[in-house]
């Protein structure tokens, strides 16, 4: 009979309370729960993947340029692919906008 060992090394907890999934939902609906978001914390991370892309872009500019009138920007923006095992050998594209409240 084998012994399991219980991980007694405490858990990394990422604060993911200013992440927003894009999905596919109207624009300015979303637009408007990430403006909360950002008001609430100073910061907001939209993360999208695939088709949902240009919305998260759409969004961000949104948030920056009509909402906040340039009181916020664009901190950082990551762009990746990873490969996707239920299609085969397809690359999916990610990303992630950071906005921060000036």
């Amino acid at each position: 009979m084998e012994e399991t060992k219980q991980n007694t090394e405490p858990a990394k907890q990422t604060d993911q309370s200013h992440v927003f999934y894009v999905r596919n939902e109207p624009i300015m609906p979303a637009a408007l729960d990430v403006f909360m978001l950002i008001n609430k914390h100073g910061r907001g991370l939209l993360k999208a993947k695939g088709n949902t892309i240009p919305s998260a872009v759409a969004i961000a500019n949104i948030i920056v340029e009509k909402m906040l009138h340039n009181a916020a920007s664009i901190e950082r923006i990551t762009l990746d692919s990873e490969n996707t095992d239920a299609f085969g050998k397809r690359m999916l594209s990610t990303i992630e906008i950071s906005i921060i409240k000036n």
